[in-house]
C-alpha cells in the first residue's frame, strides 16, 4: 500500500507541474457546460434533473481521456523513466494500480468541480439528489473504463500520438458496441448469442441507466469488470515489454 500511495502522490502532482490537468479540467468544464445548457437544452426542458448534463458525459470522454492516459507508460518509455521505475522495489500491479488512480482521481477532480451546475437544480427545484449521486457515480465509473483502455494502450506504446488514437478508436467501439452499426458486422458471422454478448459490452447500455438516477448491480459490475481486465492486461504488457 506504501509502494501504490507513494507513485500515486507522484503521478497525481506531475499532473499539475504541467498544463495538462489544468487544461483538461477547464476544457471538460467548458464543453460540459455548453452541451448541458445549449444542446441540451436545460432550461427549456423545464425539468429538475441533470439528464442533460449526463447525457453527454460518453463523448466529452471519448475525445478528452485518451489525451490524459496517452501519457501513463507512453512518456515513461519514451523519456526512459519506465527502466528506473521497474527498478525500484515495486510490482508492476502496483505501479499500474498507482498510475490508473492518480488519472482517475484528476477526472474526479473535474466532475467534482461542476458542482454548480447540482446547485443551479436544486435552486431551480427539487430534484431527486439520490439520482443525481447515482448520475455521478456512473460518469466516474465509466471514466475509469476510459481510463484503464487508455493505460493498457499506452503500455504498449511509446508514442502518445498512436497512443491516443487508439485508446479514441476502441473507447468507441465500447461506446457502440450496443448500436446496428457494429453488431450489423457480426450479424452473419456470429451466432444470436455472442451478438447479445456484445451488445452488453457497451458503455451507454451501461452508462444511460445509472446517468438516470438507477443503480443496478450489473452495470456497476461491468465498469468494475472493464477497469480490472484492462488493469491486468495492463500488467501482462508491461511483463511482456519486460522480457523483450
Amino acid at each position: 500500500m506504501n509502494n501504490i500511495l507513494t507513485i500515486w502522490a507522484r503521478e497525481f502532482y506531475s499532473y499539475f507541474k504541467s498544463p495538462l490537468a489544468y487544461i483538461f479540467i477547464v476544457v471538460f468544464l467548458m464543453l460540459s457546460g455548453v452541451f448541458t445548457f445549449y444542446f441540451g437544452s436545460f432550461f427549456e426542458r423545464e425539468q429538475a434533473d441533470l439528464i442533460p448534463f449526463f447525457t453527454f458525459h460518453p463523448w466529452l470522454y471519448l475525445f478528452l481521456l485518451p489525451a490524459l492516459s496517452m501519457r501513463l507508460w507512453a512518456e515513461e518509455r519514451r523519456s526512459g523513466s519506465i527502466e528506473l521505475l521497474m527498478t525500484l522495489p515495486v510490482s508492476p500491479a502496483e505501479a499500474v494500480l498507482a498510475k490508473f488512480l492518480a488519472a482517475w482521481c484528476i477526472s474526479g477532480c473535474a466532475l467534482l468541480l461542476t458542482f454548480p451546475i447540482w446547485l443551479t437544480v436544486n435552486y431551480l427545484g427539487t430534484p431527486d439528489n439520490g439520482a443525481i449521486v447515482a448520475g455521478y457515480l456512473g460518469s466516474w465509473l465509466m471514466a475509469g473504463g476510459f481510463l484503464a483502455i487508455g493505460a493498457c494502450i499506452s503500455a504498449a506504446n511509446n508514442n502518445q500520438v498512436i497512443a491516443f488514437i487508439l485508446t479514441t478508436v476502441c473507447c468507441l467501439l465500447f461506446l457502440l458496441s450496443g448500436f446496428p452499426v457494429v453488431l450489423d458486422f457480426f450479424t452473419n458471422l456470429a451466432p444470436q448469442a455472442l451478438l447479445d454478448a456484445i451488445a452488453e459490452l457497451s458503455f451507454l447500455t451501461h452508462f444511460n441507466a445509472l446517468g438516470k438516477g438507477v443503480i443496478d448491480a450489473r452495470d456497476v459490475f461491468f465498469f468494475v469488470l472493464v477497469i480490472a481486465s484492462f488493469l491486468y492486461a495492463n500488467t501482462v504488457v508491461l511483463d511482456l515489454k519486460k522480457a523483450v
